[in-house]
């Protein structure tokens, strides 16, 4: 099927889509600050742009929304132009690979949080980001 939109008109509504301080992150984030966890970055330079890095531990966290990182619990393929999502969508699952083994090779731990958990059960991802720091020689003390 062929897009329904000018190329003009896909392309704004593309970039209307938010990337940074999502309402998942700014979930996880505020979390992480009223529990005096501290020392992370935002929109640190790193493969795959991670949405929350701690450069000291080699934390990379990435929140990845369900519907453009193909979630197996929540994704619903669109009904129109179902080749272009398809292609995009399995293009985004493609290059999360390629940027979890990047960062691995050079020494990363990589973290990947789905929309729906930290809609859910935020203070699942809080533990979990926690637990990962303090093997990595964490201390809030």
């Amino acid at each position: 099927m062929v897009d329904v939109l000018t190329k003009k008109q896909r392309s704004y509504n593309m970039s209307m889509i938010k990337g940074k301080n999502t309402k998942p992150e700014l979930i996880i984030r505020k979390l992480l600050s009223s529990n005096g966890i501290r020392g992370y970055r935002i929109n640190y330079k790193l493969p795959g742009k991670p949405d929350i890095v701690f450069t000291k531990y080699k934390l990379a966290i990435f929140i990845d929304g369900c519907f453009w990182h193909k979630c197996p619990k929540c994704f619903i393929e669109p009904d129109k132009n179902k080749e272009f999502w398809k292609n995009k969508i399995n293009g985004n699952v493609k290059r999360d690979k390629k940027v979890n083994r990047v960062l691995k090779k050079d020494g990363w731990k990589v973290l990947r949080f789905r929309e729906h958990l930290l809609r859910k059960d935020p203070d699942q991802v809080y533990r979990r980001i926690t637990k990962e720091l303090i093997i990595r020689g964490f201390n809030d003390n």
